[in-house]
């Protein structure tokens, strides 16, 4: 019932490509029968409506077709990466997990019963209603990772209308709300997924040229370490003819170095969160970071604060370990700082993350941005730490790229403060640089912040 308009698309393209993986391809009809397989198989188990199942695993023929039959059998899904896996107990426990069922990378499975019942709130409202459901783990990537639980027959909706058929790299990870979109808005519009041994550029870059694929949803950590690895140069990436990013703010200098190197490709920004699924977005340009967000099932408004709040169709029930961030008439509190200019937005950073300097409000990935625009950088990070007599002062952390690592830090200083003497106002000029050898994102490919300290 749930996945009826999946099978349909299924059955109507049978001899097209699903997926690319381990470079052997499975067609549509190979993914019909793997859903008949696990079909069985979950009977076979007795699996009843509204059981909590984690899936550790990778894109994959199985961990689809696996997906979709626990769709259809109206189980409560929580999927779980690599990237994730050192919080494995914690995510069982705070999920309530009850079947765990592990996928490995040569797509042979293990079926473990963990606990009898879940008898959480919303847990329990997803078994009333007799509908599956999602459970999504934010990144934690400035504190605890929080538990969002979805009615996914409200997430499936948007996936109903057809759209364009990609080739597309599931970029974003399997238990990534953004990785979900991508699979889902592929397999619906009978597209095909190619899915890459890793997240190096070399690797990224040669599936696309080999398989020729359009479209790749990533983020702007990666496309950094595009532009940083030159390995660009060495791949025909002629077929790949959209690029879209989110998860993070976007340097505008990165964006401005990746579009002159590709102008032929449209760069597309993208807005979403674990909590309400992924809105649709319009870009102004492929070198603007302003950007409409909306689209049917969503409506948006900015606070007199000028915070972003969304209020969706699709949104999460709530979270399993935190309280509800909705207002009292139902709208989503984000926590992004925006700017307005008519219809178009442009995302500043996290309110959490705003920097304050007497007074005067820093944002770090503005000054990230002009950090960035120094070729001896490879990644840089804006932080505020606590100043007794102006509340905060901001701070980086940089990494040098190779060839300058082993150089005098003292000279390069000297010529980070001119540069951004030149192109900052004082207060935003960082009083501290700090150097560090260590990558500064995580296994999503999102940037690793460091939390600024408090007034």
């Amino acid at each position: 019932m749930f996945i009826d308009f999946l099978i349909e698309q299924f059955n109507r393209h049978k001899d097209k490509d699903a997926l690319v993986w381990n470079e052997q391809s499975c067609c549509y009809a190979t993914l019909l029968i793997k859903i008949n397989e696990w079909r069985e198989f979950l009977s076979k188990k007795d699996l009843q409506p509204g059981t909590v199942v984690m899936i550790q695993a990778d894109y994959s023929p199985n961990s689809v077709a696996l997906l979709l039959a626990l769709i259809e059998a109206k189980a409560i899904i929580v999927p779980l990466t690599e990237s994730v896996v050192h919080k494995k107990s914690e995510f069982i426990e705070v999920s309530q997990t009850q079947v765990l069922i592990e996928i490995d990378g040569q797509d042979a499975v293990s079926y473990q019963v963990i606990a009898d019942t879940a008898d959480h709130e919303h847990i329990i409202c997803l078994k009333q209603r007799q509908v599956p459901g999602l459970i999504l783990f934010s990144s934690g990537s400035t504190g605890k990772s929080k538990a969002a639980i979805h009615d996914l027959k409200k997430l499936l909706e948007k996936f109903k209308l057809p759209r364009h058929a990609f080739r597309s790299i599931p970029f974003l990870l399997y238990d990534h709300i953004g990785g979900f979109n991508t699979l889902l808005y592929t397999l619906a519009n009978a597209g095909c997924l190619v899915v890459v041994a890793d997240r190096k550029p070399d690797t990224v870059l040669q599936a696309i040229e080999q398989h020729a694929v359009e479209l790749l949803p990533t983020s702007p950590t990666f496309i950094n370490l595009v532009l940083l690895s030159e390995s660009y140069q060495k791949y025909d990436l002629s077929s790949l003819k959209t690029v879209t990013y989110g998860t993070e703010p976007m340097p505008e200098s990165t964006l401005t170095r990746f579009h002159a190197l590709f102008p032929q490709i449209k760069l597309l920004q993208t807005y979403g969160l674990s909590e309400l699924g992924i809105l649709r977005s319009k870009s102004e340009s492929s070198t603007s970071l302003w950007m409409k967000v909306g689209g049917e099932g969503f409506q948006t408004r900015i606070t007199d604060d000028n915070i972003l709040q969304i209020k969706a169709d699709s949104g999460m029930l709530g979270y399993l370990n935190a309280a509800s961030p909705y207002t009292e008439d139902g709208w989503f509190h984000t926590g992004d700082l925006v700017e307005q200019k008519g219809d178009y937005i442009r995302v500043l950073g996290r309110q959490s993350e705003i920097i304050n300097v007497g007074g005067l409000k820093v944002y770090p990935a503005e000054i990230e941005s002009v950090l960035l625009q120094l070729n001896f950088v490879a990644e840089a990070e804006v932080y505020g730490e606590k100043n007794a007599l102006i509340g905060q002062v901001v701070c980086a952390r940089i990494r040098l790229n190779e060839q300058m690592a082993m150089e005098d830090k003292k000279a390069i200083k000297t010529k980070i403060k001119q540069h951004c003497k030149n192109a900052l106002e004082s207060y935003q000029i960082p009083a501290k640089i700090k150097f560090d050898e260590h990558s500064q994102f995580s296994a999503r490919f999102k940037k690793q912040r460091t939390l600024s300290g408090g007034l």
